[in-house]
């Protein structure tokens, strides 16, 4: 399928997870993260979800990372050149939604892209060979060009992989992992 296809159908499948069953799964794939072998870092990259979007819930993993004592970093978007600032999730953090109601920090202590070793990444599908779709607006796939060749790229996703998804372009960058409530994919 092609990407505005797979746009389409996740969202509509999304709109159909129930709030317990969206908790249920979100807890399922924090659960699956603590196997993987990424914790050797010391900056973790992970998004605020949209909740009317039903994207997972990411305070079951920003919990497991604070009792790792990871320092956390949250985005801040740019809507007007497409980029975003990353800061340090601190307890005088201040957090805002914005125009899309994306909880985001107010301002903080900036944290450039080199210095994060692993980026929790949102999508609405991906593939067997790591390819992933999100809104569109390309604001993950800018942030991770700036990051380092080993940095650890893990989707996150209610949903199975697709076997392929078509019109890959050579910027679009793809996973290591993506984790499910079911499963863990490595792409090598």
């Amino acid at each position: 399928m092609d990407k505005k296809e797979l746009r389409i159908k996740y969202k509509g499948l999304r709109r159909q997870v129930t709030d317990a069953a969206a908790e249920e799964k979100s807890l399922g794939i924090a659960n699956k993260i603590l196997s993987l072998p990424i914790w050797k870092g010391t900056y973790y990259h992970i998004f605020l979800p949209i909740e009317k979007h039903r994207e997972i819930d990411t305070s079951f993993i920003l919990s497991i990372l604070q009792g790792k004592d990871k320092e956390i970093v949250i985005p801040k978007s740019n809507f007007e050149d497409g980029s975003m600032i990353h800061y340090l999730l601190t307890d005088n953090t201040v957090m805002k939604k914005n125009v899309y109601d994306i909880p985001e920090p107010v301002d903080g202590l900036e944290v450039p892209p080199a210095k994060i070793d692993v980026v929790f990444v949102p999508l609405l599908a991906f593939d067997a060979k790591g390819h992933r779709v999100g809104y569109g607006k390309g604001f993950y796939d800018r942030f991770l060009s700036l990051c380092r060749k080993d940095t650890i790229k893990v989707g996150l996703s209610f949903f199975e992989a697709e076997e392929y998804i078509t019109e890959v372009l050579e910027s679009d960058i793809r996973l290591d992992y993506c984790v499910t409530p079911e499963n863990i994919y490595a792409f090598s």
